[in-house]
């Protein structure tokens, strides 16, 4: 009950935590440049940062693809997202995969016009 209730106190959260999800993760070789960090995931948009964490490892991917179509997956990361996270050896290991908050533009300011005698 008291576990039940925690979960939906984090539901109702807009932390992070509840937009964190926690499975398996297998790799592929990726699509992209070579020893790009990049994954695949079902629901996030491509182009989408996500931090994957496994124990005190954590690397940041881009989405770059659909999948995992495996049961019970929950997202799949390229060679060197792989090999970053240290799971080449097990081939399939349990993460956390948050999504990576979108960074506030640099302020950009523009001179339009000089004023005369300014130079």
């Amino acid at each position: 009950m008291r576990r039940a209730m925690l979960g939906v106190a984090l539901l109702l959260s807009g932390s992070a935590l509840a937009k964190a999800e926690s499975g398996l993760a297998s790799f592929y070789p990726g699509i992209g440049k070579r020893g790009e960090m990049t994954c695949a995931h079902r629901s996030h948009p491509f182009g989408k940062r996500l931090r994957v964490s496994r124990g005190k490892v954590s690397i940041e991917c881009r989405v770059n693809d659909r999948g995992p179509f495996v049961r019970g997956r929950i997202i799949d990361v390229s060679t060197s997202a792989a090999r970053a996270l240290g799971m080449i050896q097990a081939g399939v290991v349990q993460v956390l995969v948050e999504p990576v908050e979108s960074r506030p533009a640099p302020t950009r300011i523009e001179v339009t016009s000089v004023p005369t005698g300014a130079l």
